[in-house]
This record gives structure tokens, sequence and C-alpha cells, in this order.
């Protein structure tokens, strides 16, 4: 099989469930190319379009949460969206593509370009299969004005939202969301912290921003460096693509040695499987990669939309716990984490949600699309 995956840089969980779907692809003996559409026009475009929407979240996330209500609006609307139209134009390059590279199927994880494929669609062009692959707990704007020959949806509880947004129920599949294997299937706890350089015997926090080090980060930090000292923990902050961020914060704290200060990681199944407490913003693929893990999760500072969409359906099915206050509610919420019976319980709460094998199962979905 000859699989292209297009995604795009409006957060690093669509690129991360990208390369997620292309592992599987190779374990499994197809060839799977990732690609930015926009690269099509050019780099600099493909960095243009996910660096617009990477700065609007990290200067004011509550813009978005506007402008991701406007998008919810407009589904209601019996025409086509402007973000159909936009992704329109992209036809003619897509069409030249398929021309000169052989594809059996697409896999989009990217609403963008599964307009720009349905778009074409409904020129009449020639289109590859097409696979749309979830990388967020809800049916996103938009997704209804898609015709693609199948959904991977990260649940079946999702389905009744699906089918309510007009996507036919014999073509959704309830893969989950695709991740690395290593998060599932990787280093033990001990063997992650040796690979990291990690003390073996302390208690370790992860504090991320996700990919766009957005969220409230100082403040939790402010927070949290209370109790380092006092009960022998230590925390490793991850500032994504953030330089501002990590440039003040490694400078804040380049004395303190239980605070450790890293940009964005490629190592990011290590660092998940070495840490006892995961906290951060309720990213579809973060959530997911400590789901797959089993590591005691909290949310914080979700950005308005898809994330606090994500917050709900984990913290529902006890599969995480998130605070609206950091200043008053952080401690104690990671006190509770530090409970054995709460960690079990919500370790098995992951383990019947969240599978950790998503990609293997879009796999398999694009193999049956292809008999």
């Amino acid at each position: 099989m000859e699989a292209l995956i297009l995604t795009c840089s409006t957060g690093g969980g669509h690129n991360a469930a990208a390369y997620s779907v292309a592992e599987a692809m190779t374990r499994r003996g197809h060839n799977a190319k990732v690609m930015d559409p926009y690269s099509l026009i050019g780099e600099r475009m493909a960095k243009a379009v996910g660096g617009t929407y990477v700065r609007m979240v990290q200067i004011s996330p509550s813009l978005f949460g506007i402008i991701y209500k406007l998008g919810d609006t407009y589904r209601r609307l019996p025409i086509k969206s402007p973000v159909y139209v936009i992704n329109g134009r992209m036809a003619k390059r897509l069409e030249k593509y398929f021309d000169e590279n052989k594809t059996d199927v697409v896999l989009c994880t990217h609403i963008f370009p599964a307009e720009m494929l349905t778009y074409m669609k409904n020129k009449g062009m020639n289109v590859p299969k097409v696979v749309f692959v979830a990388t967020d707990y809800t049916c996103v704007p938009f997704t209804e004005e898609t015709d693609c020959d199948a959904y991977c949806s990260p649940s079946p509880d999702l389905n009744d939202e699906y089918i309510k947004m007009g996507v036919p129920e014999d073509r959704i599949y309830h893969t989950g969301i695709p991740v690395k294997r290593a998060f599932k299937e990787g280093a033990s706890k001990q063997e992650a912290r040796k690979a990291l350089g990690l003390d073996p015997d302390s208690e370790y926090i992860i504090l991320s921003g996700g990919s766009m080090g957005a969220g409230k980060i100082r403040t939790a930090i402010r927070v949290l460096e209370r109790r380092l000292e006092a009960e022998d923990k230590r925390l490793i902050v991850l500032c994504g693509n953030n330089g501002g961020l990590y440039s003040s914060l490694s400078g804040s704290y380049a004395q303190n040695g239980r605070i450790t200060v890293l940009r964005s990681t490629n190592d990011m199944p290590l660092y998940v499987r070495a840490c006892d407490i995961f906290v951060g913003k309720p990213g579809g693929l973060s959530s997911t990669e400590c789901a797959a893990a089993g590591i005691p999760t909290l949310f914080i500072s979700p950005i308005p939309g898809c994330e606090s969409k994500n917050c709900r359906f984990f913290v529902n099915r006890g599969m995480a716990l998130t605070v609206r206050s950091i200043r008053h509610r952080l401690l104690p919420a990671i006190k509770r984490l530090e409970s054995d019976s709460a960690v079990a319980k919500m370790k098995r709460q992951q383990e019947k949600y969240v599978s950790g094998r998503g990609g293997d199962a879009i796999v398999k979905v694009c193999e049956n699309l292809l008999k």
C-alpha cells in the first residue's frame, strides 16, 4: 500500500498522529509519506498557516475559543464554510501530486486536508481513498462537510455526536487516536529514567505546555516549587516550541537543582514513562499518550474548544483529574494522585477506554478499504 498522510502544524498533535500512523504503516509492510499539503505551495506557506494558529494560542487562548465557537455556529448553516472554500484552492496542486505519485489511500490527521479532498471529489477530480483520523475526543467543526471513505474515531462513546453531525454510521470506525507504540509498550519507569539520566529514587512531576508551550506554566511552577524541597520531588518543565518561555524559565530556575527546563523533545515516550505524575494541557495526543502509558494525569489550562472537550471526556471517565484554580487546587489534586488506590483506579479506567494501539487499527481500516 502506498499511503499519503496529510497533516498541518496547527499544534503538534496533528503531526504526532501522522507520524504514529506512518510508524504503524511501516510495521505492517506498507509505504507511508507524511506531508503538509501547503508545502506544495512552499514551506514558507506551510509554516505560516501553522504559525498563525500557534501564535494565537500562545498569546490569547480565549480568542481561539471565540473562533472555535464561531465554527460551531457556522456548522448549523446550510452552506459550505469559508474553510471549505479556502482549502479548495489546493485542489489543482493535489491533483498534480496524485498524477505524479502513486497513492492508494490518503489519511488526514487535520480537517483542512479533508476539506481539500472533499472539494476535489465534488469537482469530479480523481481522488484515492480518503480516511479522516480524529485527534481530539469530539467531532470537530467542519467534519460534517467532508466526504471521506472512513472516519477513525477515538471512541464509540462519540458515535452519536458524529452521526448527529451527518457522518454516515457505516463509515465510522472506533480505532482510537494513534500514538507511538513506545508509550504503550516502551521502557519501564526505571529503564526510562536510566536512559534520560534521571535519579532512579526521586519522584518526578512533568509540567507540560504542549508543543506550543501554552497555558499557565509559570503559575503552576510557583505553586509546585513550594513542595519540591519539602517532599524531595523534582519537576521537569516542557516548553515545547515556545522559545520565549524556555529562555525566561531556564534563566529564572538555572540555580534550582530540583527544576529542569526543556524545549521540545523527541524523547516524550521516555519522559512520560519515567514520571510519576503528568500535569499539562488536555491535548488529544498528550492525553492519549498518558493514558496509553498508564500515568496519573492532571489537566490544567485547557484551550477553549477541543481541549476543553478532551478534558471533559477524560475526567468524566475517571482517566484524569482537572483543576480550575491552579493557585488553590493544584496541590490538593497532586496529593490525591499520590494515593495508591486513586492511581490504581485511574489506571484501570485508562486501560478501559484507551488501547494505545490506534495506529494499527487505522492501518487495518485502510487495508480493508482497498480490498
